[in-house]
């Protein structure tokens, strides 16, 4: 998807694309609490196996439907006839040379796999996903625990559901918007495409500092950590349509999927320490009760709170080592 962001939109837009198609992300965090229990609960009901079987069956299923629509309605701009002139002109707006001859598919040079990693532009796209992609699944594996675990609500009662969906539709609605900041930068202030990311990124690197009030407020309600991790989840999928978009604005086109699927690795490696070690976290500082604390919080909720801490200063350390690998705008050109 971030390969075709790139194919089919100039740099100051491809941001704003992204923050659509990543907002399906929420979209299905939005639907899957609302849908998945009860489809199961029918199913188990029904007597076919435990439900959750055919749960995972029929979600996994839609999944084929979409493939058949990639499959046969998309291409290259280039080559779709639902294409014209005037718009590939405008999607090759950032080339060097009039896309006069945008009908002729160019073949571009091709970064061998293990030379990838000798660029700091790579290194700067993995230390954003390192840092960052385990918070945002923090949220989305946790969350429905988190309600449970402080206040009583099973995953599969009406005030979880009402919870998360909450959540989630917060997430869905600002995080469009996200993408859409360094277009106007780009043509308002006159800046160019990554200069005017970095700077989306950095003010959405202070929306996760809101964690640090989700555990406190949440002795009040539980709405308060629902709005307050929605707005940092909202934050999180802003931060990362911006920077999945630093790839298009340096490497060309032959590369992005690559250095997407490196990212994600690093990303993927990010969410499974920080979702192991919660875990452990939670149930150690459980187990110690009393005797563990931090800031205030004792036992599993001093647990939640150092983890809440750990979310909402990973954007900015990420943001600064991103900055200090590659300062200023630095395209790679083969």
């Amino acid at each position: 998807a971030i390969k075709v962001t790139a194919e089919y939109f100039p740099k100051k837009d491809r941001a704003f694309a992204t923050s659509i198609f990543n907002a399906g992300a929420s979209v299905g965090a939005l639907a899957a609490p609302a849908t998945i229990p009860l489809l199961a609960q029918y199913f188990k009901d029904a007597g076919i196996g435990g439900g959750w079987e055919m749960a995972f069956v029929i979600i996994g299923g839609l999944g084929f439907i979409w493939m058949g629509f990639w499959v046969f309605l998309y291409d290259r701009p280039e080559k779709s006839k639902h294409v014209n002139s005037a718009e590939l002109t405008y999607i090759h707006q950032d080339d060097e040379e009039p896309a006069t001859d945008a009908k002729e598919e160019k073949q571009e040079a091709q970064i061998p796999f293990w030379s990838c990693f000798k660029y700091r532009q790579t290194w700067s796209f993995i230390t954003g996903k390192f840092f960052t992609d385990g918070v945002w699944w923090f949220y989305l594996f946790w969350a429905p625990a988190y309600f449970s675990d402080q206040y009583g609500y099973k995953s599969s009662s009406s005030e979880a559901i009402m919870l998360i969906f909450t959540l989630y539709a917060i997430v869905t609605v600002l995080s469009i918007y996200g993408g859409y900041l360094p277009k106007l930068f780009v043509e308002k202030k006159g800046m160019n495409p990554y200069g005017g990311r970095m700077l989306s990124m950095l003010i959405f690197a202070f929306f996760p500092l809101l964690a640090l009030f989700a555990q406190p407020l949440g002795a009040m309600s539980a709405w308060w950590p629902a709005i307050i991790i929605g707005l940092a989840g909202a934050g999180h999928q802003a931060w990362s349509a911006n920077l999945f978009s630093t790839i298009g604005d340096m490497f060309p086109k032959s590369t992005i999927a690559t250095i997407t699927g490196i990212g994600g690795m690093a990303g993927g490696v990010g969410s499974f320490l920080i979702n192991k070690g919660a875990g452990a976290l939670f149930t150690f500082s459980e187990a110690q009760g009393s005797a563990f604390s931090f800031l205030g919080f004792d036992g599993k909720e001093a647990g939640y709170m150092i983890i809440f801490c750990i979310c909402a200063v990973a954007y900015l350390l990420a943001w600064f080592i991103m900055k200090a690998l590659v300062p200023k705008y630095r395209p790679i050109n083969l």
